[in-house]
């Protein structure tokens, strides 16, 4: 649970709003709203069915980061249309596992600026349906200084991928860690996309106790506090599960020993489930 003091800031400076223009269809063809924070003047997070989205907007136009869909970008793009009249937008696509990643999420035909990393830009061909391959990758900094607000995109060591990146935003004290901590259960470990454990872990680490406000990949902003519980969490599980590997155990007997029982209430209810989280983390450990 976040902290007091983030729950304080909360209220002072966001506001929840729900914007009519902000509509994607459910999947039952329904129109559902999607909820608006406003966490500083110029800044916005949307809860969007994909994941959020960070929306800095003001009167240089606007930068934009986060899980894009499709579905979403008509949308998204009208709201930024009534907070600023300039035409510009930037546009950070973050990665994706291969059967949902959109491509440019339908941005490029808007005229936006789109990049993402050069790893997750290998990985993607040209999809149609109205979306293409980003036209810009990026190695290791993107620096945008845009509506004020000094931002930051840093490529991280491989944990969920090899193409994580986080944002932040300096001015307003925000960063974006993305599926590093993806703030609905345990995290994914993509091996596919040169994910990896330890990555994950040193990504979050300077993060774990910090003052600044969190956005993970879903869900509501965090504290410094919540990613170092998130943090020691996956380091106990690891030494549990490392213990149990020096002990000679299978995959299996290490899932029946139950090694995060302790920890299921709380992050076992997400995408992955306790079982594949160890899996995850066996994998990890018992590779040569």
């Amino acid at each position: 649970m976040a902290s007091s003091f983030l729950s304080a800031a909360v209220r002072r400076v966001s506001v929840a709003l729900w914007i009519g223009l902000a509509l994607t269809p459910s999947r039952s063809g329904a129109q559902t709203q999607i909820p608006v924070t406003e966490l500083a003047p110029q800044l916005l997070l949307l809860a969007a069915p994909e994941g959020n989205i960070l929306v800095s907007v003001g009167p240089d136009g606007a930068f934009v980061v986060g899980v894009h869909g499709v579905s979403a970008t008509v949308n998204v793009s009208a709201l930024i249309a009534t907070r600023t009249q300039s035409p510009r937008r930037y546009v950070i696509i973050s990665p994706q596992d291969s059967a949902h990643a959109q491509g440019d999420a339908g941005w490029g035909r808007l005229g936006a600026f789109v990049a993402i990393h050069e790893n997750a830009l290998r990985r993607l061909g040209n999809q149609g349906g109205g979306v293409d391959r980003p036209r810009i990758a990026f190695s290791q900094v993107l620096a945008i200084d845009l509506n004020g607000e000094s931002i930051h995109v840093v490529h991280q060591p491989p944990g969920y991928s090899d193409a994580d990146a986080l944002t932040h935003f300096h001015n307003a004290g925000v960063v974006y860690l993305g599926e590093a901590y993806p703030g609905d259960g345990y995290p994914l470990i993509d091996v596919k996309q040169g994910g990896t454990l330890d990555g994950l872990v040193k990504t979050l680490d300077p993060w774990a106790g910090s003052s600044l406000r969190i956005v993970p990949a879903r869900g509501p902003i965090v504290s410094g506090a919540d990613v170092k519980t998130f943090r020691d969490m996956i380091v106990a599980v690891r030494e549990r599960v490392r213990s149990l590997v020096e002990a000679g155990r299978s995959v299996d007997q290490v899932i029946a020993a139950r090694p995060t029982e302790a920890y299921d209430a709380r992050w076992g209810r997400g995408r992955v489930s306790a079982e594949a989280f160890v899996r995850e983390v066996y994998s990890a450990v018992a590779r040569p």
